[in-house]
């Protein structure tokens, strides 16, 4: 897809955080990088049952990655394991991202941006996110992200959709559900890289 099609699509996506982020994360973000309290060992083997634990929502979507965003879900993957949470975050946290911005860390847009929403999960600076050097940080941006998830009281039995809705407030709430899939995918993929 040609660069400036793909950043119109992104942008469009970036519209789905327009409600949500306007909001802001609804906390307090410390700007210390996550310390695991329990480490989550590279060793454990991946369950589907737990990325999957509602089975497979219908009218999946998947979208070709390239290194970079592969890369990308690599980093959320680490900043997952960092913050001592388990695959299961992971999965809603890629598939934040993909809904977001396709796993790409995208900067200002300028006429096509949502408001000042940039990085993996169009996150503002305005609504208390972070400066942009942070948000647009994979490591930074995700931390922050699990950080919003780990306020949700049950987000571990909740669907995918509404624990990431509740963190990010999106104006397209059933939008994530998508992604859902290819974010487990992912994670079976890479977590034990």
């Amino acid at each position: 897809m040609n660069k400036l099609i793909q950043r119109g699509v992104l942008s469009i996506a970036g519209l789905t955080a327009a409600a949500g982020m306007a909001a802001g994360p609804g906390l307090s973000l410390d700007t210390t990088p996550a310390v695991a309290s329990k480490p989550v060992a590279a060793s454990q083997q991946v369950s589907v049952d737990k990325l999957l634990p509602h089975g497979v929502p219908a009218g999946q979507s998947t979208v070709p990655l390239s290194g970079e965003q592969k890369d990308n879900a690599k980093a959320i993957i680490e900043a997952t394991k960092k913050a001592g949470m388990d695959e299961r975050a992971a999965v809603v946290a890629i598939a934040t991202s993909l809904q977001e911005s396709k796993l790409e860390n995208l900067g200002h847009l300028g006429d096509r941006n949502d408001h000042d929403s940039q990085g993996l999960f169009q996150q503002r600076p305005s609504s208390g996110w972070g400066t942009v050097e942070q948000i647009t940080d994979p490591a930074y941006s995700t931390t922050a992200f699990l950080k919003g998830l780990k306020q949700v009281d049950g987000w571990q039995d909740m669907p995918l959709t509404k624990a990431a809705q509740t963190v990010q407030v999106s104006a397209y709430p059933d939008h994530y559900a998508q992604w859902e899939k290819q974010a487990a995918d992912l994670v079976a993929e890479l977590w034990n890289k």
